[in-house]
């Protein structure tokens, strides 16, 4: 994934989400939202939240630790089921309708939501059944594409990961950004070359603001 350009001629942008996080679902609105507006192609990968905490739950709110033993599961294994039965193009559609759902139509991460989303992305019904499936098929995939977007930021952070390339050939990765609510048109470029510049600096490690509003879908 080092390319410097896709076959289409624009710069790559490796997208790492998992369907249940509202922050990945804001930011993935907005990369697309930089499609339209820079030469970029977005292409997207799996990652897990669930994996990402399955060693430390003991440490997590209870509220929190229930939701990843048991609902962050099923959207996960649907989506890693249909990229393994119908190739890597389904997963941009797929993310679209389920998180369309789950976020901005307020259902959650429900079986009723994810049966929902695999109709409208144009998938087969039965790839639902996986969601339930403990010993789960495509587990060693789900968990390979997870780990290769988590080693580019380290595992003190979450979900979205993205990657693109650096000047120098090799892959500018980082967390983020966290932004609600997504920006649009300019403004959407305008945070990208921003991302892109500070993301560039070899010696970069973080920049935060505390905020208590939460995602805001009202513009999606």
């Amino acid at each position: 994934m080092s390319e410097s350009v896709t076959s289409s001629g624009k710069t790559p942008v490796d997208f790492w989400f998992d369907p249940s996080c509202p922050w990945a679902w804001m930011t993935s609105r907005w990369v697309l939202e930089v499609e339209k507006v820079r030469d970029i192609e977005v292409r997207w990968h799996l990652m897990s939240l669930a994996v990402l905490n399955e060693d430390k739950l003991d440490e997590l709110p209870d509220e929190y630790r229930e939701f990843l033993s048991t609902k962050a599961w099923a959207p996960v294994r649907v989506v890693a089921a249909a990229w393994q039965k119908h190739g890597a193009d389904v997963l941009g559609p797929l993310y679209t309708a389920l998180g369309t759902r789950i976020h901005n139509g307020g259902e959650g991460p429900t079986r009723e939501a994810i049966e929902g989303a695999l109709a409208d992305a144009g998938l087969p019904a039965d790839l639902i059944e996986y969601a339930d499936q403990e010993d789960f098929e495509f587990d060693a995939e789900l968990r390979a594409s997870h780990k290769e977007g988590i080693d580019k930021v380290g595992q003190d952070v979450g979900t979205p990961v993205i990657a693109v390339p650096g000047s120098d050939g090799e892959q500018i990765a980082f967390f983020g950004p966290v932004v609600t609510p997504a920006p649009q048109g300019e403004e959407a470029a305008r945070l990208w070359d921003g991302t892109l510049a500070v993301a560039s600096v070899p010696g970069f490690y973080e920049i935060k603001r505390s905020r208590s509003k939460g995602p805001d879908f009202s513009n999606l």
